[in-house]
């Protein structure tokens, strides 16, 4: 894991030298008392057509203006950014945790096929981050360009970071040569250079319509009527992985020595964990708890009643209170302490996946208003830290993850074969459902008209520099024989330092 940290670490360094080296990183004085000034006038007018802050739950603007006069800047830096990090722990947390698990039962409980399962739920899970990070910059909040920064550096980071990491990462620790399937590999790749030149196009127009959304989102459904025709078609079949990825002994031993820390670790987790768990149901074997059903029927409902109560009206609280104490009295009557229920599984699965996608949704929204207010506050466009910090935050996950397949004594072969595949697969579900949802919402919010993209030249730079990697992969990963090697992944990560040192000598003025 010494290869993901150290290539994030570089890459932090490089943004951090932007903050430096900008001559208007700091928000003037006038500017904190110009923004105070606009913010009780707009406070006084609620019917402002424009909001003059970020549509989130905090005002970090108000918050760093407000605390700067007593505290020094670089202090009201740090606190923000321990809360980003709260907030990136919160979405990658609850998606693993129980968004994921959703999937899981609803995929066994609709008897889904492995491949089906993987191109549809899995991918969901995986992507949840990115497909929720865009759909709330699309949402009214003027923050557009975050979103496509966000999905579309998302995407090239994946598929040359993680990829490259991969590669390396094999050929330092495999006795044996890793092969790709070429097969698929030439289906995935070919299908997110397609997604990469469809936005292209899209973002060359500057708009684009309800139906022209409707296509855009129907192209997964073609990629995944693709994957399952292959997986019918193949006459011979490869065996699932047997053995578990993990050794869960050694975990379990692992955990043991460090139980103190883990105690300790919990105790400073609870605040955000405890809200979490009281308001989604979990129906998982190692977690199930009676209690904790109970109360998270009851809450859940206040919670939806709390967030889309947007006039605060007594009776809104009250109805979601009622139905909130009608589901926990259901809850008493009819489960057992010691196992989980097994009737009415469907609407315990699909009543923790709503509510995970409510705290997903919650969470992107205010990560996204505080990366807009950071923005404002250090001088830099929002799409550069979209394109870098959201997307280095919503893909650390599937860089630890995939890297710990491909390598894992006990992957093997398939475990690289699944990494690898997930490297284009998650892409091209990212761009094709979180931006196509996002075009489809707020192109049906100004219909019959078409929905005005962003104009920036530096989104359609970014997707050069990814098309610029899957080319690199396409050429030389069928030239060495379907091989993963350290060309391959040293080529690749070469191509998005590139990508790094351009953007970050853009917003200086060195370009």
């Amino acid at each position: 894991m010494a290869l993901p940290l150290l290539l994030l670490n570089i890459s932090f360094l490089l943004l951090l030298s932007l903050f430096f080296l900008s001559s208007n990183h700091l928000l003037p004085i006038n500017g904190c008392q110009d923004y105070l000034s606009s913010r009780r006038c707009s406070s006084n007018n609620h019917k402002a057509a424009t909001p003059c802050v970020p549509q989130g739950y905090i005002d970090y603007l108000f918050f760093f203006c407000s605390l700067s006069k007593i505290l020094h800047p670089y202090l009201v830096y740090l606190l923000l950014s321990l809360w980003l990090l709260v907030l990136f722990y919160l979405l990658g947390n609850t998606a693993s945790l129980y968004f994921c698990s959703s999937l899981e039962g609803l995929s066994k409980l609709l008897r889904l096929s492995p491949t089906i399962a993987g191109v549809t739920l899995l991918s969901l899970g995986n992507g949840a981050s990115d497909v929720f990070s865009s759909i709330v910059s699309f949402s009214g909040s003027g923050a557009e360009e975050v979103g496509l920064s966000s999905v579309i550096g998302g995407s090239f980071f994946v598929s040359s970071v993680v990829v490259g990491v991969i590669s390396i990462s094999i050929n330092a620790s495999e006795a044996h040569t890793i092969f790709i399937e070429k097969p698929g590999f030439f289906r995935n790749i070919a299908f997110l250079l397609t997604t990469s030149l469809a936005l292209v196009f899209i973002l060359f127009i500057g708009e684009i319509t309800v139906w022209g959304s409707l296509c855009f989102v129907s192209l997964y459904l073609i990629y995944v009527l693709l994957v399952s025709t292959a997986h019918c078609c193949k006459t011979k079949t490869s065996e699932d992985l047997i053995e578990p990825l993990i050794d869960l002994e050694q975990a379990r031993h692992e955990s043991s020595t460090h139980q103190k820390l883990h105690w300790f670790v919990s105790v400073l987790e609870m605040p955000l964990y405890l809200p979490r768990r009281l308001t989604i149901p979990d129906v998982s074997e190692e977690r199930w708890s009676k209690p904790m059903a109970v109360a998270s029927v009851f809450f859940s409902p206040l919670l939806i009643a709390a967030l889309w109560n947007t006039e605060e009206r007594l009776t809104i609280f009250m109805f979601g209170g009622l139905v909130g104490l009608l589901l926990g009295i259901t809850v008493v009557e009819t489960t057992e302490s010691s196992s989980p229920p097994n009737k009415c599984l469907f609407l315990w699965l699909s009543a923790e996946f709503l509510m995970s996608v409510i705290w997903t949704y919650m969470t992107s929204r205010e990560l996204v208003s505080l990366l807009v207010s950071v923005g404002y506050v250090l001088g830099i466009s929002p799409s550069v830290l979209g394109v870098t910090v959201l997307a280095w935050g919503n893909s650390a996950g599937d860089l630890m993850a995939n890297v710990a397949m491909a390598v894992s004594v006990n992957g093997g072969q398939d475990g690289a074969q699944v990494a690898i595949a997930g490297c284009y697969a998650g892409p091209v579900f990212n761009i094709l459902v979180g931006l196509g949802l996002s075009f489809l919402l707020s192109s049906m919010a100004v219909y019959p008209s078409p929905f005005v993209l962003p104009q920036s030249s530096s989104l359609l730079e970014t997707l050069g520099f990814l098309i610029g990697g899957l080319l690199w992969a396409l050429v030389m990963l069928p030239s060495r024989g379907m091989k993963l090697d350290r060309v391959l992944g040293f080529g690749l990560l070469a191509i998005y330092l590139c990508f790094v040192c351009v953007r970050i000598s853009e917003c200086i003025g060195f370009l």
